[in-house]
């Protein structure tokens, strides 16, 4: 799993050693970076974004005024080369305060934080999360489809592959498809239903989710893209 990332500062320079900074962690994705927070705040309308690597001083919009005009608050880590800005900075609830030039191993450990507080954040919401029950040697199971990897037609079954373990269910795909929200689950074959939070990487053939190779129908491709693009 990868975290959504914008980048905002003003200055070209200090974006592009951010944007490197980000590019180069495994656990870290970079949506865009942006030298204002009206451009930052017009991605953010189109794309879901997880965390935001915010510098304070920047003309027109500060970062702080930023953050007070949006609805919906990404986490925080704030950049700056002023130590003054610390305390006001934890009070719109930063993960962390960064202060430049950064240094790779306060980087590293700042992601670490949001890292584990989205993990935190998934797990409390999985507990009422959305979900779906399948039947499966006899038994019925409670299925959170956040855990869902993909779904595989397999003969007169379905296997159901979560993070945790799979199962035979004797359904078809069409019933999968009908159940699952078509912004997260995502046929990419007629034996393959995915859940495009999981995909790691892919190409024209194949999407990839951790070692497995999934087959893409050229006719299906498009979806797969569109469905990433909100992600």
């Amino acid at each position: 799993m990868k975290l959504s990332c914008v980048v905002v500062d003003d200055s070209s320079i200090q974006r592009m050693i951010i944007s490197k900074l980000v590019n180069n962690h495994p656990s870290l994705h970079l949506i865009g970076d942006f030298s204002n927070a009206i451009e930052a705040r017009s991605c953010m309308s189109i794309h879901n974004v997880d965390l935001i690597f915010l510098d304070i001083e920047m003309p027109v919009i500060s970062g702080f005024d930023f953050l007070d005009g949006l609805k919906i608050k990404p986490q925080i880590i704030f950049i700056t080369s002023k130590a003054e800005y610390a305390l006001k900075a934890f009070d719109y609830d930063a993960t962390d305060y960064l202060q430049k030039p950064i240094a790779l191993d306060r980087f590293n450990a700042s992601v670490t934080r949001a890292m584990d507080l989205h993990l935190l954040k998934k797990d409390t919401k999985e507990e009422d999360g959305e979900h779906i029950f399948i039947k499966s040697n006899l038994k019925k199971l409670k299925i959170f489809t956040s855990k869902i990897k993909w779904i595989e037609a397999f003969g007169d079954y379905v296997r159901v592959v979560t993070e945790d373990d799979n199962n035979l269910v004797l359904s078809t795909m069409k019933a999968f498809e009908n159940d699952l929200s078509p912004k997260k689950f995502v046929r990419v074959h007629k034996s393959y239903i995915i859940n495009v939070d999981k995909v790691d990487r892919f190409n024209s053939k194949f999407a990839e989710i951790g070692i497995t190779k999934i087959p893409l129908s050229r006719n299906r491709k498009e979806d797969l893209v569109k469905a990433l693009s909100f992600v």
